[in-house]
């Protein structure tokens, strides 16, 4: 036989070796190892494809939320613009009463200075009448003297 072939034969033998040694002992971890990493890969994307639905039904779920929160702000700004109204109309039928109330107090202050004022009046009147009634007893009084005392009696008036 040619060493030639021998050779030949010799690296057949040991290609054959290897690749039973490798298909034996390097395959079926290395295939183990692939495997592992493509169901990590695959369990990866269905946690991130659950993520996404459940980012997206968090997102709806924001949504709406924020719907509810806004109408119930907007609820609680309607109200607090009516009772601020009826806190206004409160203050103004208050003023209303307060004014009238002291529009009548004032009335009767004036009707009673007036009552008072006319009171010393009619004293003063009495007492001039008095003393010129006085003045007209003392002496004898003809139609000039009566005249002037008439008007003399007017100017102190």
């Amino acid at each position: 036989m040619n060493p030639t072939f021998m050779t030949l034969l010799g690296q057949m033998i040991s290609f054959a070796i290897l690749i039973w040694f490798t298909v034996k002992f390097i395959w079926p971890p290395l295939m183990r190892a692939i495997e592992d990493r493509q169901q990590k890969i695959a369990e990866g994307l269905a946690a991130a494809d659950n993520a996404q639905k459940s980012l997206a039904q968090a997102d709806a779920k924001v949504a709406e939320e924020l719907k509810a929160a806004r109408a119930r702000a907007n609820e609680i700004i309607e109200q607090a613009h009516q009772r601020a109204n009826q806190l206004i109309d409160a203050a103004k039928s208050e003023a209303i009463a307060e004014a009238a109330r002291q529009k009548a107090l004032a009335e009767a202050e004036i009707e009673a200075a007036a009552n008072r004022a006319k009171e010393d009046l009619r004293k003063q009147v009495a007492a001039l009448a008095v003393s010129g009634a006085e003045r007209l007893l003392q002496r004898e009084v003809n139609a000039n003297d009566q005249k002037a005392l008439i008007d003399e009696l007017a100017a102190q008036l």
